[in-house]
């Protein structure tokens, strides 16, 4: 930090496996992750190249050098993991993996229908090669998947060998954990946290409202996923109980009786 100040809240550090920030490159240029990195380097744990942008960004090679040489891992998104399985293309899948020297891969079923047991095997497969991630929830918004489901996804995904279980919320965060509306399935997230660990949880939060209300329910070392690059200082600073929204959030009792807040 640039300077002192007291009251804020303990952050982990860089490599973490709590409070981690996982950021969503839809597609930038080699030089938009150059100034991203240039002053966002330090808060960013893990780049997601969204869904299928991989397949047709240009300068990829250069991109993802530009990643590695700031020692930020960044890996393809599950859509793509999607495409490959749906296509018999699960091996080239693999290999592919092995050409950009990924150190993850995300698997998710957010866009087919897949068979738990099937999905676990993939996640079984892929643990030998890469840290997995596995992303439950739907991309359809029509589609509402009962807590009981959730937990029970979760937790065989973990057994399966995923590093963390990541909450669905699409690019936009109004599917899965969210309401069209962008708000929070509290009900949901709270029935989730009472059988699966939140260490083990990624929650995708694109919307700062989003990234306010799980800061407030669970600290600022939540894991949280599909940040924009714009929003990657802002998201610290509401970690860090920093900004308006979550101003008062960390500040001790005494301080918060005397400025009457």
């Amino acid at each position: 930090m640039n300077y002192d100040l007291s009251q804020i809240p303990d952050r982990t550090a860089k490599p973490r496996q709590n409070g981690i920030t996982m950021v969503m490159d839809k597609g930038l240029s080699v030089r938009e992750v150059e100034d991203m990195l240039s002053v966002s380097h330090t808060h960013i744990d893990i780049v997601k190249l969204g869904w299928a942008t991989s397949f047709v960004t240009p300068d990829l090679d250069k991109k993802l050098d530009v990643y590695r040489s700031a020692n930020v891992p960044f890996y393809f998104g599950g859509t793509l993991f999607e495409a490959f399985v749906v296509r018999n293309q699960f091996e080239d899948f693999r290999r592919l993996i092995d050409k950009y020297k990924l150190q993850y891969a995300e698997v998710s079923d957010g866009s087919v229908e897949m068979p738990a047991d099937e999905k676990c095997e993939y996640i079984r497969t892929l643990a030998k090669q890469v840290t997995v991630l596995s992303e439950v929830g739907s991309k359809d918004e029509e589609k509402i998947i009962p807590p009981y489901k959730w937990i029970r996804l979760m937790r065989a995904e973990l057994e399966a060998g995923a590093w963390k279980v990541i909450g669905e919320a699409r690019e936009a965060g109004n599917v899965g954990l969210f309401r069209a509306s962008g708000e929070v399935r509290q009900g949901l997230v709270e029935e989730i946290l009472t059988e699966i660990p939140n260490e083990k949880i990624l929650w995708e939060a694109p919307q700062k409202a989003q990234q306010v209300w799980f800061v407030k329910l669970l600290g600022a070392n939540v894991n949280l996923g599909n940040i924009a690059s714009n929003d990657i200082i802002p998201l610290e600073t509401i970690r860090l109980g920093l900004r308006g929204d979550t101003f008062t959030h960390f500040l001790d009792q005494e301080t918060q009786k005397k400025w009457k807040l």
